[in-house]
């Protein structure tokens, strides 16, 4: 299976009060039609998580189909929590595969800053289990405090090894011109900053913030037809759920639908973990990052914090972990992150990432994750 990325859109993230949430989407969605060569989708799929929530706009496929121009095509929102961008490009894959659509048009757009924080923290806990987590007082942060703390004293894990990841992100995200947050921190700017919910800090977490970004898939046969074909194709999709109440996993060290939807991707594309040139994975919080890259066999069980604190997963490594600051310093505006974690390894299998490259690029994987790892899509991207 090969679906064409035939043009890419990313719009800034932050804290973006002149624009609504159409607007957002026109300026991403417009950016990708102008880069594929003016390609006109058949069908457009809108990942968003909190548009019933924040802006009181349910129907927003027609919203924003309508909005930028697009009426009389197929369109809907796809809403998988902080999944919901991946899912929506899951979704696009899906209707080339099946041949419902030669082109489709995915965009994934959030708009989270013109709300108290209280109010966003609000919605974005109704990721969580609502009858069994929520009602008793559960935050999303607490929860994934649990599962750092697990981690942390199962494996030995220090506060400082936790902390190379963020220090990286940073890094990495200071030259990317849409990333929210572009300056640097240290390990100790981490251990200083505020406790959110212990051990996980401040600097541990990914910021609220606005943005949109925008892909235009097309199958083989649209991609033959045009003047120059795409050099990026997505060869592999995988997609996997969890309980979504920590109460009811095995243990709370492991993602399992991560694994699985890796596995499931991988296979279609046959790609091993170690042919990975660059990942773009889901660090909502720090103890994403680490379980994920265990999770994807591209390190140990209880031994990928300290691989990261060593160096491994660098820029100039194989592969390199979020180039773009990942969703600590590019961002998280949530529905729309999956649909940034596409772009941007596209863009590095192009040749074009704006940011930190990884040169010579040929291979690699982007991971979404809604909730504490309840919905979890891989996708493959591959230079054909």
């Amino acid at each position: 299976m090969r679906v064409y990325v035939a043009g890419v859109g990313l719009t800034r993230i932050g804290r973006l009060f002149d624009k609504g949430i159409l607007d957002l989407a026109a300026e991403a969605a417009w950016k990708a039609i102008d880069d594929s060569g003016g390609i006109i989708p058949d069908a457009v799929v809108v990942g968003n998580m909190l548009s019933s929530s924040l802006q009181s706009q349910d129907n927003l496929g027609a919203y924003v189909a309508a909005g930028i121009g697009l009426r009389g095509r197929p369109a809907f929102k796809v809403e998988a929590a902080c999944g919901s961008g991946g899912a929506a490009i899951y979704t696009g894959v899906s209707l080339i595969a099946s041949g419902l659509a030669g082109s489709v048009l995915v965009v994934g757009v959030e708009k989270m800053t013109d709300f108290p924080n209280a109010v966003v923290t609000e919605a974005l806990a109704q990721a969580a289990d609502s009858e069994y987590e929520l009602f008793y007082g559960a935050t999303f942060v607490g929860l994934n405090a649990l599962m750092m703390r697990y981690y942390m004293e199962k494996y030995g894990v220090s506060r400082d090894e936790m902390s190379a990841w963020p220090v990286l992100m940073h890094r990495n995200g200071a030259v990317n011109p849409y990333a929210q947050i572009r300056r640097e921190i240290t390990i100790e700017d981490v251990a200083r900053s505020q406790v959110v919910a212990d051990p996980i800090r401040l600097l541990d977490s990914s910021p609220i913030g606005d943005g949109a970004a925008a892909v235009l898939l097309v199958s083989e046969e649209v991609a033959k037809s045009l003047p120059e074909k795409p050099p990026v194709a997505i060869t592999g999709a995988g997609m996997s759920v969890d309980t979504v109440e920590l109460s009811n996993r095995e243990t709370l060290d492991r993602i399992p639908a991560a694994a699985e939807a890796a596995r499931k991707a991988l296979e279609m594309a046959g790609v091993r973990p170690e042919e990975l040139d660059v990942v773009e994975i889901h660090d909502a919080f720090t103890i994403n990052a680490v379980l994920l890259l265990e999770e994807l066999g591209l390190a140990p069980r209880g031994k990928a914090a300290r691989l990261v604190a060593e160096g491994k997963f660098h820029p100039g490594d194989k592969p390199t972990a979020n180039p773009s600051g990942g969703l600590k310093s590019r961002g998280h505006p949530v529905g729309a992150t999956g649909v940034y974690q596409v772009v941007e390894v596209a863009m590095q299998l192009r040749g074009d990432f704006p940011g930190v490259k990884v040169p010579g690029a040929e291979k690699g994987l982007a991971l979404n994750m809604g909730g504490d790892g309840s919905t979890v899509t891989v996708h493959i991207l591959s230079r054909v």
